[in-house]
């Protein structure tokens, strides 16, 4: 069946929705959707082909957004998404996770809600905010946000999350319980004496590899990592990178082996592409060695950084490889990224990309 491609957008001023067929070489975008809300992630659900975005801000408080028309129109729900009364109530929606009626969104001050109604009503899953290591969270530079949200392909009661700045967590028991998992990793802004800490860690990015769910890669704000173990122990695969420092990170839809990264120039140096040009950097071997993808991108003067939910591939073959820019450019290659173009300019900063891929 002929393939529709669809690059799901989450900017400060609204969810935008990017579409091509499986060719990729035109692309016609649509929006603002979500009545401009910030959008701090937009996800499509490949069984169901709905449409989510989480977003917010003090003003709106939370919510989570439901198309199910690709982007006809929406709907949103912020039932149950909150803390007790008493508490810091949530700013925002900051990341989701979906599969059918099922779904995760992460929120910030960091806690982990669960819909099993599609998005309609929610519940906190309280355990995590009730781990003994909570009193040590504490808020990156974006705030005390879960940002990121790693389900297990075959076991639905595996989850992993990362939290700024708290470190990754998994739970083996659908959310019942939790154990951080960070090992390996350090904190370079801590006490000598604590740099490996059980908990703390400013983690950026966290993916899964295709077809091993024991492995898992990490950008940290201090370094570059891989666990083997399902997040166990962690090594670091920083060598040949240009920086110990970046946002997001993004995983080949088959090769395990494959891995994206998108580094900044350092977390006190302006945070943006080394040397103002641009370059994704690619390993084919698991992190032991990297290449520098340039060929399209800007060269000189290219002063933008990328967040750390804005790059992602497709699952096509040859994959296509995405990433958008505070800046709001949005840029794309279809042959795993050897070649690359700017497919949209002027969007609002682009704090999300995703894609999703449905029968045209």
């Amino acid at each position: 069946m002929p393939e529709k491609v669809l690059l799901l957008i989450g900017t400060k001023k609204g969810a935008f929705i990017a579409q091509s067929d499986g060719e990729r070489r035109d692309w016609a975008l649509r929006g603002p959707f979500c009545e401009t809300w910030p959008i701090n992630h937009l996800v499509g659900d490949p069984t169901s082909g709905a449409i989510y975005g989480t977003g917010g801000n003090e003003w709106f408080g939370p919510a989570v957004w439901k198309s199910e028309d690709l982007g006809e129109s929406w709907s949103h729900s912020s039932e149950g998404l909150a803390y007790p009364e008493g508490e810091e109530p949530i700013k925002s929606g900051w990341s989701l996770a979906a599969a059918g009626e099922t779904l995760y969104a992460g929120v910030e001050p960091a806690g982990l809600f669960r819909s099993d109604d599609a998005g309609r009503t929610w519940r906190e899953v309280e355990a995590l905010r009730r781990h003994p290591s909570r009193p040590q969270w504490q808020p990156g530079g974006g705030g005390l946000i879960l940002h990121h949200i790693v389900r297990h392909p075959q076991d639905p009661a595996q989850l992993w999350i990362a939290i700024s700045a708290a470190g990754v967590f998994h739970t083996a028991d659908g959310g019942e319980s939790w154990q951080p998992r960070n090992r390996g990793t350090r904190q370079d802004y801590a006490p000598e004496d604590q740099r490996y800490a059980e908990v703390g860690q400013c983690v950026h990015s966290l993916v899964m590899a295709a077809g091993r769910p024991d492995r898992l890669y990490q950008q940290n704000h201090c370094g570059m990592y891989r666990s083997d173990d399902a997040g166990q122990n962690w090594t670091s695969i920083e060598a040949g990178l240009p920086s110990t420092f970046g946002f997001p990170a993004a995983a080949h839809p088959r090769d395990a082996e494959t891995l994206y990264l998108l580094p900044l120039n350092g977390d006190v140096a302006g945070r943006y592409v080394p040397d103002a040009k641009a370059a994704v950097w690619r390993s084919r071997d698991g992190g032991a060695t990297w290449q520098d993808l340039r060929a399209g991108l800007p060269q000189q003067d290219a002063y933008f950084g990328v967040l750390r939910q804005a790059m992602t591939t497709d699952p096509l073959s040859p994959a296509g490889v995405y990433f958008g820019t505070s800046g709001g450019a949005l840029y794309a290659s279809a042959d795993e990224g050897e070649d690359w173009r700017c497919i949209a300019q002027h969007l609002p900063a682009i704090l999300s990309v995703e894609t999703l891929v449905v029968e045209a």
